[in-house]
């Protein structure tokens, strides 16, 4: 299996959709989907009806699992997208961000 790109508390920018432009960290990855969800990002509303444990009912508003292809690291630089490649630099491994050359932690 290939190492992760994109892993959970990175900061992301989305590149295509609704929310095409915001930036969000990432709360949670779901490799086997193929599928991110980013705080604050692709928010969906669940009506809910009343009942024991809230009898009020109402409407939640959650992020939603987004493709992992529609969001792209941001540069720790300039905040912009960016691809993300593998180096070795004091002997770790380490992921690179395309444009800057700058390391993303993470």
């Amino acid at each position: 299996m290939a190492a992760a790109k994109i892993k959970k508390g990175d900061s992301v920018v989305v590149l295509s959709g609704k929310d095409k432009g915001r930036t969000g960290t990432v709360a949670q990855v779901l490799p086997k989907d193929g599928k991110v969800v980013v705080e604050g990002v692709n928010v969906v509303a669940r009506h809910r009806k009343p009942d024991q444990s809230n009898p009020q009912g109402g409407i939640d508003r959650k992020p939603a699992p987004m493709a992992i292809s529609k969001v792209a690291v941001a540069d720790p630089k300039d905040g912009k997208p960016t691809r993300v490649r593998f180096e070795e630099r004091d002997g770790k491994k380490v992921r690179v961000a395309v444009k800057s050359g700058e390391t993303i932690d993470g």
